[in-house]
């Protein structure tokens, strides 16, 4: 296992994954692969009697779902990161891309220099995923936006028929990528007429001429050979949105280098996990259902025939790569600087002695002491605020 890691290989986490991800080590994980919701206004329920009975979610989305301090906090600290949540139509989708904002950023800081992204969504939200990523990760960093193309039931009237999902896949400038994992066969036309070329790369071709790589075509960023779990299918858990173990392996085989360390911060009904023990990699899954846990150990033991040996927690890991961080209260004369003296609450200007150091993200919501997380209040202010965000003390403020 990396030393880079503060957790052990092979452990789910149930629980909200913003405060888990935030006690995560920086640039500890190879590859994420997230399914989050797509805010389609639908809840979603895994039925009786199936395997993730008792998984289900909300994807519906209001301001209420969302405290309020992200936004601001991104407000302040990633202003074009801010622009892309404000740009959104609807309250319902403001809300919902701060929320993704909240964990993108801290996923940012999980991965290494070399790792890799995969973002599935549908046309509901992609157009927005893609500028948050863009502004979170870079434009430069866009490798490819993969269209998962696949057969469906039913066909609309007025429309033409929805048979796609997008995955967007950012990396990073030396990213890992293997592409034989995901090689295809060539067309038998294309076989017939560089049949004398199969095998024969050379660097010296002259223009026109093609080499044909005997393990088969480069892959390209349209999918159409995996298709959806049939619904009579033996793999199917009954969770909601299951997607194929065949289109996980081949994310995790051509972007996660052999023991690499790959995480799915969704991991709903275990998919990602089931792939990448079936891969070789070591992995990490957290899903606010405790369902989740549950059916990694089953699905690890019905579909891979392995005695499961991983470890199931629903605590705050704590972060062992920030070194011996001096004590918090020693940085009050900098942030006194920094905020010329104010509180950061009601604004009132202070003496130093009057004024704490306090947390803006609370320990135990996975908050660190180190400088960025850290700012003055004064006595009253500190009291009101308690552990909780600096929303409520701002509504109690105003009231």
């Amino acid at each position: 296992m990396s030393s880079s890691l503060n957790w052990s290989n092979r452990t789910v986490w149930t629980g909200d994954n913003l405060p888990v991800m935030r006690g995560m080590n920086s640039a500890s994980v190879d590859l994420i692969y997230l399914d989050p919701p797509f805010n389609s206004k639908a809840n979603y329920a895994a039925p009786i009697g199936s395997k993730a009975a008792g998984a289900a979610f909300k994807d519906t989305w209001t301001l209420s779902d969302v405290d309020a301090e992200w936004i601001n906090l991104i407000e302040a600290k990633h202003p074009a990161l801010y622009r892309v949540i404000l740009a959104a139509m609807t309250d319902s989708d403001k809300s919902y891309l701060a929320y993704m904002a909240a964990r993108l950023l801290e996923m940012r800081r999980l991965l290494k220099p070399a790792s890799s992204i995969y973002l599935h969504c549908d046309p509901t939200m992609s157009h927005y995923l893609k500028l948050l990523m863009d502004s979170i990760f870079g434009r430069r960093s866009m490798a490819n936006e993969i269209i998962w193309y696949y057969r469906g039931a039913g066909t609309p009237k007025l429309d033409f028929a929805r048979r796609h999902d997008v995955i967007l896949r950012y990396t990073g400038k030396d990213r890992y990528f293997d592409p034989d994992p995901a090689r295809q066969p060539y067309a038998d036309a294309t076989v017939e007429r560089f049949s004398h070329y199969i095998g024969n790369v050379r660097g010296d071709q002259d223009f026109g001429q093609q080499s044909l790589n005997p393990k088969g075509k480069h892959p390209d960023d349209v999918i159409v050979d995996i298709q959806p779990i049939a619904p009579s299918a033996r793999a199917r858990t009954g969770y909601p949105t299951q997607k194929p173990v065949e289109l996980l392996q081949r994310i995790i085989a051509t972007s996660c280098p052999p023991e690499g360390v790959v995480l799915d911060p969704f991991c709903g009904c275990a998919t990602t996990c089931v792939a990448a023990q079936d891969e070789g990699r070591q992995w990490v899954g957290i899903d606010i259902s405790p369902t989740a846990a549950e059916l990694v150990a089953r699905r690890m033991r019905d579909e891979l025939g392995l005695f499961y040996d991983g470890a199931h927690r629903t605590d705050v890991p704590k972060r062992t790569d920030l070194g011996n961080l001096p004590p918090y209260r020693s940085h009050k004369p900098t942030l006194y600087g920094l905020q010329e003296g104010n509180c950061a609450g009601c604004a009132a200007h202070f003496e130093a002695r009057h004024l704490e150091v306090d947390h803006i993200i609370a320990r135990q919501k996975g908050g660190t002491d180190h400088i960025d997380n850290l700012q003055l209040l004064c006595g009253s202010c500190n009291r009101i605020k308690g552990d909780r965000g600096m929303e409520y003390l701002r509504v109690k403020l105003q009231l």
